[in-house]
């Protein structure tokens, strides 16, 4: 035996639990029960399996606390509880990731939903992490080869940079997400699918990542029929996993996919705890929830290395002032907007450039190559500006030279989106150029 296997082992052994804290249900509401039993022992946010006389076994989470009992909140309803049933109380949430998760597909819960055994790493870490000391972390790093034309110019991604995407439902997302974890510069890519449909898993996983991408990939994944709990920890899970890989050294892409689900879930659990919606049905905890999650990607601290993270966010009907993108807008390095009008049209990936920005740049860019981006995009909203007139035929050609050069570049610039790039960011801006030549 190894000494990695050895290790491994031992942490196996280790994690048994010799010792159980058992309490009982004495309550059953809506949706939550109360336990007698575990009010001296038990934190808040623990773990409690609850263990019926009839039926399945299931997960709970602490909700409240008070001398005599504690309020948890079932994973999955409370069909078939008893009052008497034991709750046996787990302890803090954990997973302890390990290197041999690489091409896997896991539950929040650290466990394989390929169907193949899974070994525990050799350290258990709390999934409620903590941001690194911001007076200790490195500034943005250098610009990544991304393989899509648009990222290598318009929208450089850094190094430990943090962007939203920002999409309606069927706009080419999920697909745009695939690309950057097969294209992005990264040691290890780690997928967060959280409240996905369950088809969705495989089809991303097996068609749209595929082998080539699984390769250096991690898949935590909790479906939509999960209960809230499971799914606001898919999101902790897969950021702990790109943590255990920082902080080896190693570049991490986080791509989780979607915030909006992820402070969806937040909102059940904070609702079903007793507090207020107000914001526009989202607690006031919502921002907090949101802001520490993406706080815990970025640029590592001394020897450990960074977590470059792109997080999806799910807008209805367009709306960027809704309360999970708002948030995000303001705590991210940059955001990428999808638009269903252009995907309707059958350009992909749909992105709206004028409604989008890195905040990596002009750093990101040459002078050079902030010429060009500033051309281009000067050039693509004059076009804009004026596209009901010119589709409309009110236009005439000569009216206004600068125009007239928009008009001239807007097949090619738009075309110029849509490309992928088989080299790198240096030929990107030369095609940048080509397509804005006169």
């Amino acid at each position: 035996m190894t000494q990695i296997g050895f290790e491994q082992l031992a942490a196996e052994v280790s994690s048994v639990r010799t010792v159980c804290h058992v309490g009982r249900i004495v309550e059953i509401g809506r949706g939550t029960v109360r336990v007698r039993g575990l009010s001296s022992v038990a934190a808040q946010a623990d773990l409690v399996d609850i263990q019926p006389r009839t039926g399945r076994a299931r997960m709970g989470e602490i909700l409240n606390l008070n001398a005599e009992t504690v309020t948890i909140l079932p994973d999955g309803d409370v069909e078939g509880l008893q009052i008497g049933d034991k709750a046996v109380l787990q302890g803090r949430a954990e997973i302890a990731p390990d290197d041999s998760w690489i091409g896997r597909v896991i539950d929040p819960m650290g466990q394989p939903l390929d169907g193949r055994p899974i070994l525990r790493g050799t350290h258990a870490t709390p999934l409620r992490g903590q941001p690194a000391n911001p007076t200790e972390r490195r500034a943005l790093g250098a610009r990544l080869e991304t393989g899509l034309a648009a990222f290598n110019t318009f929208l450089p991604i850094v190094r430990g940079q943090r962007i939203g995407l920002f999409a309606g439902s069927g706009v080419g997302k999920s697909t745009l997400l695939a690309k950057l974890a097969r294209g992005v510069q990264a040691d290890v890519v780690v997928i967060a699918l959280i409240g996905e449909r369950g088809r969705e898993v495989k089809e991303f996983v097996e068609r749209v990542l595929g082998p080539e991408g699984m390769k250096r990939a991690v898949v935590v994944a909790a479906t939509s029929d999960q209960s809230p709990m499971v799914r606001r920890r898919c999101g902790w899970a897969a950021m702990t996993v790109a943590e255990h890989f920082r902080d080896q050294g190693q570049h991490v892409l986080l791509l989780a996919d979607s915030v909006t689900r992820y402070a969806e879930a937040h909102r059940e659990i904070a609702l079903a705890s007793g507090e207020s919606g107000n914001l526009r049905g989202f607690p006031p905890s919502t921002a907090q929830q949101i802001t520490t999650l993406c706080e815990r990607a970025g640029p590592g601290a001394g020897a450990a290395g960074d977590i470059t993270a792109i997080f999806s966010v799910l807008v209805a009907g367009s709306d960027m002032e809704e309360p999970v993108a708002d948030i995000l807008r303001g705590v991210l390095d940059g955001h990428v907007v999808l638009d269903r009008n252009i995907a309707e049209r059958g350009r992909f990936p749909a992105i709206d450039l004028l409604r989008s920005v890195s905040r990596a740049l002009p750093e990101a860019a040459t002078d050079e190559e902030n010429a060009l981006i500033s051309k281009g995009r000067k050039l693509l909203g004059q076009y804009s500006r004026s596209e009901m007139m010119i589709q409309s035929g009110l236009y005439t050609a000569g009216s206004d030279p600068a125009l007239d050069e928009a008009i001239a570049a807007w097949p090619d610039l738009d075309a110029f989106l849509t490309h992928a790039e088989a080299k790198d960011s240096t030929a990107s801006f030369q095609r940048l150029a080509a397509c804005m030549a006169t």
